[in-house]
């Protein structure tokens, strides 16, 4: 899933100069497959028993696969956008039910490990990243395509035989749909009794325009940020802090959940959204490798965390459907982002990169909005913690007493 839905991001810059694809098409082609990705949780959604499907697990492996080999047979964008978007879908599927299967699976074993699983996100944007900067030198962008289709049928010949939980219980398939909800991230979430739940909506509206904004901004630099780098500094460093990127998020998820446990989750994610916007903004402001360099592992260290964080507090909030408002939010987030900065992209990327990391500054503040009089005393009814956190039935002053 990490191949089929970033591999895009280092590819872009080989079809602006080898394909003729313009910036603003490139924007709409990556809003196709964050479309195609949300169509794909809303079918897990409405239909919980597909988590369980093997059939479509396999399915959607193939249908991956097959639309990045396609990407190279045609110059027609119409037919690209098409692909981009069925392979969101895919994605989705795949990742709905890899995280079904994974959360039933390693039941009995240590916590942080599917923190850990949840990095093959990560490993597979640097597996993709590595392979195009190989490459990039010997070939052009038809390559890169068939390439990462050889990539994803390897690891979809390795993922063939996964098991989907059989018999999920209630918790195991809300948790399913809640990890796909969170795009790379999940939280386990068992919401209270909305008559007894305490009114919390001015730290839950907080939250929500937090994240929603965090949704626009992230999806922005993630779409565009390799293509930026190579803007000022043509030649490989590009691709590289790309690679850096999936390193970085490998155990990111795993780290952000040990944090929780000396912090409170909203300093956590103030923290997390300041460290992504200046990791956005350095390429445009900066330039040159170092920037790129840091850049690339700021961000790579921080998205999938502020998901994590951000789910889990609206979960502490105990606010009636949180999980389902949260990723509505965030999703339209990343469907706009792209759309927001198509104009800005005729006078390069640099200012789509500034735009995005004011935008995140902006989530920043909001988080820094929640953090006020936030209701540490709350009782956590059922289990609530980020993937790789153990989950025990917790106070909330507990949770943040740490800080």
């Amino acid at each position: 899933m990490g191949v089929g839905r970033f591999v895009y991001t280092p590819i872009l810059p080989l079809m602006h100069t080898g394909a003729g694809l313009s910036a603003g098409a490139g924007a709409n082609l990556a809003t196709a497959n964050y479309i195609g990705y949300l169509l794909g949780a809303l079918v897990g959604i409405l239909a919980p028993a597909l988590v369980r499907s093997r059939a479509l697990l396999r399915i959607s492996l193939v249908v991956l696969t097959g639309t990045l080999a396609a990407m190279p047979a045609t110059h027609d964008t119409a037919v690209w956008f098409a692909l981009r978007l069925l392979a969101g879908v895919a994605s989705a599927l795949i990742f709905v039910i890899a995280v079904s299967s994974l959360l039933s699976h390693l039941r009995e074993y240590p916590a942080h490990l599917p923190g850990w699983a949840f990095g093959g996100v990560g490993a597979g944007i640097a597996l993709s990243g590595l392979l195009v900067l190989v490459l990039r030198p010997v070939a052009d962008w038809r390559a890169a395509w068939w390439s990462s289709a050889a990539l994803a049928a390897v690891l979809a010949v390795a993922s063939w035989n996964l098991r989907p939980e059989a018999r999920p219980t209630t918790t195991q398939a809300t948790q399913a749909i809640q990890a796909i909800q969170a795009n790379e991230a999940t939280t386990v979430n068992a919401a209270a009794d909305s008559s007894r739940a305490p009114r919390t909506h001015r730290w839950f509206t907080a939250l929500f325009a937090s994240y929603t904004l965090e949704g626009v901004g992230y999806i922005i630099a993630g779409t565009f940020l390799v293509a930026a780098i190579e803007q000022s500094s043509p030649g490989p460093l590009g691709g590289g802090a790309w690679v850096l990127v999936g390193l970085a998020a490998v155990p990111s998820s795993a780290l952000w959940a040990r944090l929780g446990r000396r912090w409170s989750r909203p300093d956590l994610l103030l923290a997390a959204l300041v460290v992504q916007a200046v990791g956005i903004a350095l390429p445009a402001l900066i330039g040159g490798a170092p920037a790129a360099l840091v850049s690339a592992v700021l961000f790579g260290a921080t998205f999938i965390g502020v998901s994590t964080l951000a789910l889990a507090t609206g979960a502490h909030l105990e606010f009636p459907r949180s999980v389902a408002l949260l990723t509505a939010g965030y999703s339209v987030g990343q469907i706009l982002g792209p759309l927001v900065v198509a104009p800005l992209l005729h006078h390069g990327y640099q200012r789509a990169l500034v735009l995005a990391a004011s935008v995140v500054l902006v989530a920043a503040v909001a988080a820094a909005v929640l953090r006020i009089g936030f209701p540490h005393h709350m009782v956590v009814v059922r289990a609530t913690a980020p993937v790789g956190q153990p989950a025990p039935t917790e106070s909330a002053a507990d949770a943040g007493s740490h800080r």
